[in-house]
């Protein structure tokens, strides 16, 4: 996969490298959102220089998908809409978050216990088809944890405020969930630890970044999400699939774990954080539409969620939020070296908290070993296509020294 051409610029065979023996080589990171600082904060605690920048404002603007996200970590529930690698490659992040989490110097809500399935007696068809693509996706990937139904004596006892509403529902253990925003400031925290800060209203292009690899010897990785979205490979176009979301403070609602409630027309999920915050959301538009939340979705997503729990009609609406997640034409990520040591990472589309740490580990493999081991075991296309490489003119004058 080539990185398109616009007007050719030359490339030069081998980057210069100043790095002695021993030392590690400076990195640029482009892209301050979940993957941009996860990588961050694992090479410079590994003893790189880094550099992050991003074209945002400030860390304050919200205009990442992972600030919008609901974060979570859901991959057998995942499994009926989804390939077998991304189902794969989130069994390995669910097992990496822990260790990964116990390193910053926040605390980072995380929880495992486990998703809950309900549906209302109308929509049982639904739960019919639900049932019956999780047991595909057990059939091909037989190392799934098994689904357990619910009767209304079971599902009261698992998850009692929603007892007396629903006769029967669905737990899918193991899966878990963390809180995308806690995360975020800590990863930060964790990089001025190190005397590393981001450099905001930085809009770096691959042009520039390349210049800056030259007079350094060093790594490129381009985490931009939908800000690398020109300089994709045009086969495979890079685009928008947008989410909304309400963020909800609700004190009389007591739900345990993440709860996806399935319905043919608005199925909705509501992820319980700390303090009484809800997350609920799941509609999703092919569109690469940043306006606010339309009114339809707002009036399905808290419709859905009163269904579940009456006392969401007395709970308070902090944020009506919406944001495009990036997406390839096959829904899956990529990894790719366009150029020698420059890696774009992009596609994470609706399973970024999901499947973040399998694709850092495995970049972080191929940085500092070579090779790619882990992308081979998690079905996660890693393409190196250095050989006829050609990077585009910048989108724009970088808006930084470099």
């Amino acid at each position: 996969m080539a990185i398109p051409t616009e007007s050719p610029v030359p490339l030069l065979s081998t980057p210069i490298s100043p790095v002695s023996s021993g030392e590690r080589e400076p990195v640029l990171v482009m892209g301050a959102g979940l993957l941009g600082r996860l990588m961050a904060v694992s090479l410079v605690e590994t003893g790189h220089p880094v550099r992050i920048v991003d074209a945002a404002a400030s860390a304050d603007t919200g205009s990442s998908a992972a600030h919008m996200a609901a974060a979570m970590l859901a991959p057998l529930a995942e499994s009926a809409v989804t390939e077998p690698s991304v189902v794969a490659q989130g069994y390995y992040s669910l097992s990496r978050w822990p260790s990964l989490l116990a390193h910053l110097p926040q605390p980072v809500f995380f929880q495992q216990e486990g998703t809950l399935i309900l549906w209302h007696r109308q929509d049982q068809g639904e739960a019919k088809r639900f049932s019956a693509l999780l047991a595909e996706a057990l059939n091909r990937l037989s190392s799934l944890p098994t689904p357990q139904p619910l009767d209304a004596e079971a599902l009261a006892e698992m998850e009692p405020a929603v007892a007396g509403r629903f006769v029967q529902g669905l737990y899918l253990p193991q899966e878990g969930q963390l809180d995308n925003r806690q995360l975020l400031s800590a990863l930060l925290a964790k990089l001025r630890a190190h005397n590393l800060e981001v450099e905001w209203n930085c809009a770096l292009g691959l042009e520039e970044a390349q210049t800056w690899q030259y007079r350094t010897g060093g790594w490129v990785l381009d985490c931009r999400g939908l800000g690398a979205s020109r300089q994709w490979a045009a086969d495979e176009p890079l685009r928008g699939v947008r989410g909304e979301v309400i963020r909800l403070y609700a004190p009389d609602v007591t739900l345990r774990r993440p709860t996806r409630l399935l319905h043919p027309r608005y199925p909705i999920y509501i992820a319980p954080k700390q303090e009484h915050l809800f997350i609920v959301g799941a509609t999703e538009i092919e569109a690469d539409d940043l306006s606010p939340i339309s009114v339809r979705s707002t009036l399905e997503l808290l419709s859905a969620a009163y269904a579940v729990h009456p006392a969401f009609a007395e709970a308070r609406i902090l944020e009506l939020g919406s944001q495009c997640r990036p997406t390839l034409p096959d829904h899956l990520p990529a990894v790719v070296e366009s150029s020698p040591r420059i890696l774009q990472i992009n596609g994470l589309y609706r399973h970024g908290f999901m499947i973040a740490p399998a694709l850092h580990d495995a970049a972080l493999e191929y940085l500092h070993q070579g090779t790619r081991t882990l992308a081979m075991q998690l079905g996660i296309r890693f393409q190196v296509d250095t050989a006829n490489s050609r990077l585009p003119a910048p989108e724009k004058p970088a808006q930084c020294v470099f």
